[in-house]
């Protein structure tokens, strides 16, 4: 939690350093999460097939400020998410949702006058998590992780669209005991977000 915070404070004194404006706001969205999986055709299937999709959402804030280089922006944000997921275990297929903050620090740049493109570390902090599973345990884990965001929007005066993908860099895995032995669950993310933003 307090790497997380601190993320968030630098990145917002960087962007203060730019002697510009600082705009903010409030975002939310749906996020189409395969925590663990391997490629970005894995989550667009999800989107494809909405029987099956695991959806979750984000809500929270964000922040922008110009860097005097480039036309370049950077916009730290600080997320609420909840996913879900699922894993397999002795061949049948379970449910796992977690919720986490997250801390976007996005560098992007402006073009067309209304759109915009962006890339960035992504820092998560796992607050909770719950697997759906009989006689099941979870022992500790880092719940502190490192991921990847990239994307583009745009924006209609003080609304913003956006979409992103997100993946984790990071090593994170949460062990489980049961009855049919330990076993553990790849909580990265790898997901597909859809966001709606609001300047305040």
């Amino acid at each position: 939690m307090k790497k997380i915070i601190l993320v968030m404070c630098l990145a917002f004194a960087f962007s203060q350093t730019s002697n510009a404006q600082i705009n903010f706001g409030l975002k939310g969205g749906i996020n189409y999460n395969n925590a663990g999986k391997d490629s970005f055709k894995n989550a667009t299937n999800d989107i494809a097939d909405g029987a099956s999709a695991k959806t979750g959402f984000h809500a929270g804030l964000w922040f922008r400020g110009k860097i005097p280089i480039l036309g370049l922006y950077l916009r730290p944000e600080l997320v609420y998410t909840q996913v879900k997921t699922e894993f397999e275990e002795q061949n049948n297929s379970n449910d796992y949702s977690f919720k986490k903050l997250d801390v976007p620090v996005l560098l992007g740049k402006k073009f067309l006058g209304f759109a915009n493109a962006f890339i960035g570390p992504s820092f998560q902090y796992i607050i909770d998590d719950n697997i759906s599973f009989n006689n099941l345990s979870s022992d500790e884990f880092d719940k502190f992780s490192v991921g990847l965001q990239m994307g583009f929007g745009v924006e209609f005066g003080k609304l913003g669209l956006d979409v992103r993908w997100e993946r984790g860099l990071s090593d994170n895995e949460a062990k489980f005991a049961s009855n049919n032995g330990n076993f553990t669950v790849d909580n990265r993310t790898n997901q597909i977000i859809f966001g709606v933003s609001l300047q305040l």
